[in-house]
């Protein structure tokens, strides 16, 4: 498993391309806005407050790219380039047959099925170029517009699988 060069991924509206330092107003905004931020617990170490440490999050992703441990998308609409989302394939098991996604969206973005679209086109390169054959989604049991994403792009929820660090996730999968 490889992301070198880094998969560009197209759809009707977006292209998902790679999280530079140039977008780290917006993976700042991304990262501490509350109304995005609303479900998520981060440990403090991974909270990101400042351009600093939006920078430093971008390097991450970039180590994590080069190292094939992680991979993660900015979210464009087609034909600009400042990001209005991420979305990422990440916790990868052992052989990579198993990968948690994870997704952000700016707000302004949201009801216009956008994430829907950025999810399938992740969900056919995890599936297709991947060996993935299982992908999992943790999202918080009151966050009803994630699992009104999840449940229409196909996941469904293990009702016996636990977040061992968060009681309040609820965990969905899908199978290739």
């Amino acid at each position: 498993m490889t992301f070198t060069p880094f998969p560009e991924l197209q759809t009707t509206r977006l292209l998902l391309r790679q999280v530079t330092v140039k977008d780290s107003a917006m993976v700042l905004y991304l990262r501490s806005d509350k109304t995005i931020n609303k479900y998520i617990q981060r440990p403090p170490e991974r909270q990101t407050r400042t351009i600093t440490d939006a920078v430093k999050h971008i390097t991450m992703l970039t180590d994590q790219i080069e190292s094939n441990t992680s991979i993660t998308w900015g979210i464009t609409l087609q034909n600009t380039t400042e990001i209005i989302g991420t979305i990422c394939l990440w916790n990868f098991s052992k052989g990579h047959t198993i990968a948690e996604v994870g997704y952000d969206l700016s707000p302004k973005h949201h009801n216009k099925g956008l994430m829907s679209e950025a999810l399938q086109a992740v969900i056919n390169f995890g599936f297709n170029q991947l060996p993935c054959i299982t992908i999992v989604a943790f999202t918080q049991f009151r966050n009803a517009n994630s699992i009104k994403l999840l449940e229409n792009n196909g996941f469904g929820l293990n009702k016996t699988l636990k977040d061992p660090d968060n009681s309040n996730n609820l965990i969905f999968e899908l199978f290739e």
